[in-house]
C-alpha cells in the first residue's frame, strides 16, 4: 500500500523558477524513505507540497490516499514534520514540552502519559528527566524534538536533515532511534539527507534528486547492482610477486586493465559477478595465494556521484 504518491508533479514559483518539473515517486507504507539531493535539487519543495505547505503547479499528490489540495486537514491530521531547526521550549521541562504537544492535538491526559512513557523509553531519554532542557546536548535536543511530534502517533513523519551538525555518536544514536520509529510505532518515515552513509545505512527506499528531477529511486541493494563497478579485488598473500602476478592476470582475455596497492590487486573486467569465479579458478590453479578476494560493491556515494554528475539531461532511472 502506498503511503505517499506522487504523479508529474510540478512546481512553478511566480518569479518562473520551475523548482519541480514532472517528479513521480510512491513511498510505501511502514518504510524508511531518503531523499538525497545537491542543495537546489527541489527537495524542500517536494516536502513542503507533501506536508500542505506549498500547493503545486500541477500532478497529483495523494498522502495516506488523501489529496493534497482539496484534502489538506485529512493529511495534516495523519503527519508530523521535524524541521531542523529544534522548536522545544527550553524554560519547560522534557515532560512538559511533550504535555504541551499533547495538548495541541487534544488528548487526555492518560492516553498523553501514556505515550510520553512509551516514548521517552523508546528514545532513550529516561535519564535525561531530571536535568534542565538547556543542558541538553543538540543530539538530545534534537531525539526530544522528535519524541514530541511523534506525541500524535503520525501515520508519516517527515524528518527533514535530522542528524545535521551532529557528532557521529549522537547521529548512531539518533539512527536506532529512527529505526525504533518504524519498528516499533509502525511509522512511514520521509527523511531528507546528506549524509550518504545514513541512507544507506535506514533505508528501504532511495530516491535521488538533481534540478527539480528524480533520478533514480529504488532500494540501496538495487542501486549498487546498476552502478556495479565491474570490478574483483585481490589481497595477496606474497607481494613480492605481485608484478609477475599481473603481468599473468593481464593476459587473461576478459580482464581490461589492473590497479595497485600495496598487497592488493583491482582487476577491471567486463562481467565481475562472472569473472570473479574464473579468476578464482585461475589463481588456484595457478598456486597464486591470496588472503582475500571479492567484486568490489559500490558505496551510496559511488552511486550519488555517478548520477549527479553525468546525467546532466535529466535522465531517469526510476524503478530499475
Amino acid at each position: 500500500m502506498e503511503a505517499i504518491s506522487v504523479n508529474n508533479l510540478s512546481k512553478e514559483y511566480a518569479s518562473g523558477k520551475k523548482a519541480l518539473d514532472n517528479v513521480s515517486i510512491s513511498v510505501s507504507t511502514g518504510e524508511i524513505f531518503s531523499l538525497l539531493g545537491p542543495n537546489g535539487a527541489g527537495k524542500s519543495t517536494l516536502i513542503n507540497i507533501l506536508t500542505t505547505f506549498l500547493k503545486p503547479t500541477s500532478g497529483l499528490v495523494s498522502v495516506l490516499g488523501h489529496d493534497v489540495i482539496t484534502e489538506q486537514n485529512s493529511v495534516r491530521a495523519d503527519i508530523s514534520c521535524v524541521a531542523q531547526k529544534v522548536s522545544i521550549d527550553d524554560h519547560l521541562s522534557l515532560r512538559e514540552n511533550m504535555l504541551f504537544q499533547s495538548r495541541l492535538h487534544k488528548l487526555d491526559r492518560m492516553t498523553a502519559t501514556k505515550r510520553m512513557d512509551a516514548l521517552i523509553a523508546a528514545f532513550l531519554l529516561k535519564e535525561y528527566e531530571k536535568h534542565k532542557v538547556t543542558a541538553y546536548s543538540g543530539g538530545v535536543k534534537r531525539r526530544l524534538d522528535i519524541a514530541m511530534s511523534m506525541m500524535s502517533y503520525p501515520k508519516i513523519l517527515f524528518l527533514d536533515e535530522p542528524t545535521a551538525g551532529m557528532d557521529i555518536e549522537s547521529r548512531k544514536a539518533m539512527w536506532e532511534v529512527i529505526k525504533t520509529i518504524k519498528t516499533q510505532f509502525g511509522t512511514t518515515v520521509f527523511l531528507t539527507t546528506h549524509y550518504l552513509e545514513e541512507a544507506d545505512m535506514l533505508s528501504d527506499t532511495v530516491c535521488i534528486m538533481k534540478d527539480g528531477h528524480e533520478l533514480v529511486q529504488d532500494t540501496p541493494e538495487h542501486l549498487r547492482e546498476h552502478t556495479r563497478k565491474n570490478i574483483v579485488r585481490i589481497d595477496l598473500d606474497n607481494p613480492e610477486k605481485q608484478q609477475e602476478i599481473v603481468t599473468q592476470i593481464l593476459n587473461l582475455p576478459f580482464v581490461k586493465g589492473i590497479r595497485q596497492e600495496q598487497n592488493t590487486i583491482y582487476a577491471n573486467t567486463y562481467d565481475a559477478k562472472k569473472d570473479f569465479y574464473t579468476l578464482n579458478q585461475f589463481l588456484s590453479d595457478k598456486r597464486i595465494y591470496y588472503s582475500s578476494i571479492g567484486v568490489v560493491i559500490p558505496s551510496l556515494d559511488d552511486i550519488f556521484l555517478s548520477l549527479t554528475r553525468k546525467n546532466e539531461g535529466g535522465v531517469r532511472y526510476a524503478n530499475l
